[in-house]
C-alpha cells in the first residue's frame, strides 16, 4: 500500500532513505542502504547524503552510485510495508537514460 500525500496529522508524507531504498527494493537490507550513504554513493536533489535517517518527500530526486552504473530515481511515494517487486516499482519513477547506460558496457559501433 503507497501511503497518501498527507499522513495523519496533515503533515506531508516523508520517510527515511534507508527505509524507502529497502522497500523500493533497491537493496536486499537497510544495512545495505546505510552501507551506499557512508560510502558516499547517494544523493538526494543533487545533495549527498550521509545519514540514513536523512528523510525523503515525494518529489525528491534520488541518485545512487552504483558498481557499473548511476540510476535517478524520482520519489512517487512511500509505503509502511515491504511488499513484492511490482509493489516497490510503485515507489519510484525511474529517471535513468536507458539509452546512454547499458549494463554491457558501451553500444557497439558497426
Amino acid at each position: 500500500m503507497i501511503a497518501s500525500a498527507a499522513g495523519k496529522d496533515g503533515a506531508a508524507d516523508r520517510q527515511r532513505i534507508d527505509k524507502w531504498l529497502w522497500h523500493a527494493r533497491v537493496v536486499r537490507t537497510r544495512s545495505d542502504a546505510a552501507r551506499l550513504m557512508t560510502s558516499g554513493h547517494v544523493r538526494v536533489n543533487g545533495q549527498r547524503v550521509t545519514a540514513p535517517a536523512h528523510p525523503l518527500r515525494a518529489g525528491d530526486v534520488v541518485t545512487l552510485a552504483l558498481d557499473r552504473s548511476v540510476r535517478l530515481m524520482e520519489v512517487a511515494g512511500f509505503s509502511e510495508k515491504r511488499g513484492d517487486a511490482a509493489q516497490g516499482r510503485r515507489l519510484y519513477r525511474d529517471m535513468t537514460e536507458r539509452d546512454a547506460v547499458h549494463r554491457d558496457g558501451p553500444a557497439r559501433y558497426k
